[in-house]
Formats: C-alpha cells, sequence, structure tokens
C-alpha cells in the first residue's frame, strides 16, 4: 500500500486518514463496512432479516417477561417504530404478543415455536459471522475490543 508524507500506510481509497485517526465515530463507520458485508451475507440474505428483528428476536429469545417498552429501550427504538417491527414479526409466526396474567394492562413478547427455530439456526450462524469478522484478533483483543465498546456503549442516554 502507497504511503502517505508521514510515513503511515494510506487507508481505504488511498487516502490519508490521519485527519480523523481519533474520531470514534468515523472508527466505528469504518468498522461497519465489513460488519455489515458480513452480516448480509450470514444473516440477511440467507434468513431474510435485518439487523434490528435479528437484534430484536435474539433479546426476546435471551430474556423472560419481555415488554415492548423494555425491547424498545434496549434497542433504542421508539415505541410506536418497534410496534411495526414487532407487527412484522408477528405477521411472519416469529413471535407472538400475550397480556400478563398479573397485569392485563403488560403485554410480553414471545418466541413462538417457528421464532424459537429460526433462533437456533441463527445460533449456530452467529460463531461463524463472529469468527469471519474477527478471526485475524487474538482472543485478547477481542476481550478488548468488547469491553471498550461495552464502556463507550455506557454513557448512552435512556
Amino acid at each position: 500500500m502507497p504511503l502517505s508524507r508521514a510515513g503511515d500506510a494510506l487507508g481505504p481509497g488511498h487516502l490519508d486518514h490521519a485527519v480523523l485517526a481519533d474520531v470514534l465515530g468515523y472508527r466505528l463507520a469504518q468498522a461497519t463496512i465489513p460488519t455489515n458485508a458480513i452480516f448480509r451475507a450470514r444473516i440477511a440474505d440467507p434468513f431474510g432479516l435485518n439487523k434490528l428483528e435479528f437484534s430484536l428476536l435474539m433479546l426476546v429469545s435471551g430474556n423472560a417477561d419481555v415488554t415492548p417498552k423494555r425491547l424498545s429501550i434496549a434497542l433504542n427504538v421508539p415505541g410506536p417504530n418497534l410496534t411495526l417491527l414487532l407487527d412484522r414479526l408477528e405477521e411472519r409466526g416469529q413471535i407472538e404478543r400475550r397480556r400478563s396474567e398479573e397485569d392485563r394492562r403488560v403485554q410480553h413478547v414471545l418466541l413462538t415455536r417457528k421464532g424459537r427455530a429460526l433462533v437456533g439456526r441463527l445460533r449456530g450462524t452467529i460463531a461463524t459471522m463472529e469468527e469471519d469478522l474477527l478471526g485475524h484478533l487474538t482472543e485478547a483483543e477481542r476481550a478488548m475490543l468488547f469491553e471498550l465498546l461495552k464502556k463507550v456503549a455506557a454513557h448512552r442516554r435512556g
């Protein structure tokens, strides 16, 4: 790869990215390029799910008594948008909404049999997807990456 004046390798597009080297948002945006491509190849195209649908199904599978409000907060999706997303997954037969027996005002989101089967297949794909994306990192580097991203995300509002 060609070298910039400072002696560093030029980045994508053969441009010197030094002006953005310390901008987290730019680094995250650059990291989403391979992440999106691998997600599309491993999840979106084969399973017909977008990232939000995938995340929602996985969160519902890993949590009991999930409510739309809790999902809205976790995914940072406004309530009306989440309702549309839940409607779409319900129409596909992947989730169902059920009133709480304790408090009829509360609605829980649950996976259907079809949804549980789909999540089972997704779990089998996740390891391969992660290896495609992070295979060039050591276990220590992976742990550090996730820990640092967790710390950055902890400062979110809501």
